[in-house]
């Protein structure tokens, strides 16, 4: 199976612009069948096909590599570790943290960074509104995590003075974009192309209205 997936895989980075090493294809193949081995059990995404995987969870994180500032990131609620866990793997000079509530989905985390031997990520098991960190993060991620209001209000304690939102979103949020806070700005909306995969895909960045 890994062959196929490593095939699937090279085939969508083709279409990108994405600079993949060969050990990182390896550990993202490695992590598409653990991800798929441990769902059987877990039940830690809706998608069952691992040939599916490749192209809706890791290209569709890695699609954001690109647009990451800084060297410390989180992402939050970041489920059974998307996008953090692709996106450490092919950043290993970025620090991840990733956070979800659910103590099986932060498990099956701890072990592929130990599986893979990942220096750059820990996975922590707490509500986001609970988890005081020592650092602020230079960029807060979430995939399918929550509205934007909801994210900019539960996550602000998180953000550093620089620091960005990054969301990932898939129509364009203009009603979500519409109630941003006073002391929040829209930087940027990327729309994101995904090889294969259809509908539409945005990477909406926000920051501190007075950056």
């Amino acid at each position: 199976m890994k062959e196929q997936l490593k095939s699937t895989l090279e085939r969508l980075l083709a279409q990108t612009e994405l600079s993949v090493s060969d050990q990182q294809r390896d550990q993202l193949v490695t992590l598409v069948t653990l991800l798929d081995k441990w769902n059987k059990a877990f039940n830690l995404t809706s998608v069952r096909d691992p040939q599916a995987m490749v192209g809706r969870h890791i290209v569709d994180s890695l699609v954001v590599s690109p647009y990451l500032k800084g060297t410390h990131f989180i992402d939050v609620g970041t489920g059974p570790g998307l996008p953090g866990l692709p996106l450490a793997i092919v950043n290993p000079d970025k620090q991840f943290v990733l956070l979800d509530s659910l103590g099986k989905r932060i498990r099956f985390i701890r072990m592929v960074i130990h599986q893979l031997g990942l220096t750059n990520v820990i996975a922590v098991e707490s509500r986001v509104e609970a988890y005081q960190p020592e650092q602020k993060f230079d960029g807060v991620l979430s995939r399918a995590f929550a509205s934007l209001d909801d994210m900019v209000s539960w996550c602000a304690h998180l953000l550093g003075p620089n620091g960005q939102f990054l969301a990932l979103k898939g129509q364009y949020p203009e009603q979500e974009l519409q109630s941003l806070p006073a002391h929040l700005a829209l930087d940027q909306v990327y729309p994101l192309t995904v090889p294969e995969q259809d509908g539409d895909r945005h990477l909406v960045v926000i920051k501190l209205a007075s950056q």
